[in-house]
């Protein structure tokens, strides 16, 4: 199957959650079809796009985990939000815009450049994608302003099944689990040894089964309450 009839398909991810957001016309479905064919794929760990560095053009992944990130003058990072199939990069409403962040692949990953918006069905698509960005950003201060440690981890985990259930890569209840604890950590302002402590006791009380790069939340309604986890919704719902 060829990149162009794999984005052409409804069941893929980068199209689920695109038309999740927005419904697809089919101008706007072969445009991001004919976009994947001009896709690249990167390594873990490789950088995407620098911090103040142009963005020639929006970035759509199509697979992967990629983040946000701040590296600090003595080394350290922060990760100021995770990125995951059928979010956009730069996606900016301005002329000439610029990165704000470093863009970091956290598992393999593939991108193309994203279409621009010729029908009205992909734009809206595009602008609660922007929304949503901001909505999982100010979820990010929350968890880091006043959030206990296994409060982050679990809300985080949580909005993390949010968006993976629009892709559809959630299945009976799990889904990939690329992140390593020292990501994890920086994404959470903790220490990779609080991260550790507390997935552990999630795990000793059988809340979250993570094996093999894969992670399970057992009982996700009982974690939403404990919490107070909020899904994030950017778009009234049309009567």
């Amino acid at each position: 199957m060829t990149a162009f009839s794999r984005l052409a398909d409804p069941a893929h991810p980068a199209i689920r959650r695109l038309a999740a957001l927005a419904p697809l016309d089919p101008s706007a479905r072969a445009a991001l079809a004919d976009a994947a064919l001009r896709s690249r794929a990167l390594r873990p760990a490789r950088e995407l796009l620098a911090e103040g560095a142009p963005i020639a053009n929006p970035l759509l992944i199509l697979s992967g985990w990629a983040a946000r990130v701040r590296f600090l003058t003595d080394g350290r990072r922060q990760i100021m939000s995770l990125l995951l199939p059928g979010d956009l990069i730069g996606n900016c409403r301005h002329s000439r815009p610029l990165s704000v962040s470093t863009i970091v692949a956290l598992s393999p990953l593939t991108v193309c450049a994203a279409p621009s918006p010729g029908s009205p069905s992909l734009e809206e698509a595009y602008h609660v994608s922007h929304a949503l960005d901001e909505a999982y950003l100010l979820a990010q201060i929350t968890r880091l302003g006043r959030f206990s440690a296994e409060e982050r981890v679990v809300d985080l985990m949580l909005e993390l099944r949010d968006r993976l259930t629009l892709c559809g890569l959630v299945s009976d209840g799990g889904f990939a689990w690329p992140l390593t604890q020292s990501a994890l950590a920086d994404t959470l302002g903790l220490t990779p040894v609080h991260v550790n402590r507390t997935l552990q006791q999630l795990r000793r009380r059988g809340e979250v089964v993570l094996r093999a790069g894969r992670l399970q939340l057992t009982d996700p309604a009982e974690l939403i309450h404990r919490v107070g986890h909020i899904t994030a919704h950017v778009t009234a719902t049309q009567s």
